[in-house]
């Protein structure tokens, strides 16, 4: 099955548990993981500050480091995990920076030019794991990681993104799809709880590869 297996995503709003997921995973089974940049982003902590100066710069940002992570999954060989895809930067996060008026029509519309000539070259994961959560959730986890320039992120910015996250997910018709309600789940510090999630997935790749 792994030799078949390729690009495993995890998807899910800012606090979700992307990334500790991905790190979990990807020991378990033995896959590479593909992290966000975060502590090497230049945009991010200024566009929290001020997001409307920052957020067509932020995700032209992302945009380009998540294909440059597109063309790492094509040239390895060993399956790779990767911490948030390249859809949810123009599906999610551009869109919704946008529909609230931090990115202008103009802007918007050269960055979903950029984004659609980007896509053909882009292949969707085998599997995408999509990380369910409701706002208190999201916001406890992110007043436990404790990154300072989140605490002045507004909730209803979360409920936005939240809202964006749902409708995508609906619509997702380009792969297998897993959701994960991680409300009541501690998958870090629960060895029951991470053991659940890896079972959904094995069944979910065992129905993928006819095993």
């Amino acid at each position: 099955m792994q030799a078949n297996l390729k690009h495993i995503a995890i998807s899910g709003n800012i606090g979700s548990g992307k990334t500790s997921l991905t790190e979990k995973l990807s020991r378990h089974f033995g896959w590479t993981p593909l992290y966000e940049s975060v502590d090497t982003n230049p945009y991010l902590r200024d566009f929290y500050g001020d997001m409307t100066r920052w957020a067509f710069h932020l995700q032209i940002y992302f945009l380009n480091t998540r294909f440059k992570q597109i063309n790492q999954i094509r040239n390895n060989s060993r399956t790779t995990i990767q911490d948030r895809t390249i859809y949810e930067d123009a599906y999610i996060f551009a869109a919704n920076l946008h529909k609230t008026g931090h990115i202008t029509d103009r802007d918007y519309q050269s960055y979903l030019d950029i984004f659609h000539s980007m896509i053909n070259f882009v292949v969707a994961p085998d599997l995408l794991i999509y990380l369910r959560a409701d706002i208190p959730k999201l916001v406890q986890q992110i007043e436990k990681r404790g990154r300072d320039f989140e605490y002045s992120m507004r909730l209803d910015y979360l409920k936005n993104l939240n809202e964006h996250y749902e409708h995508w997910i609906s619509h997702y018709k380009l792969g297998k799809l897993l959701i994960v309600d991680v409300n009541r789940l501690d998958f870090v510090e629960d060895i029951n709880d991470f053991s659940l999630i890896v079972s959904k997935i094995d069944l979910e790749l065992n129905n993928l590869f006819g095993l």
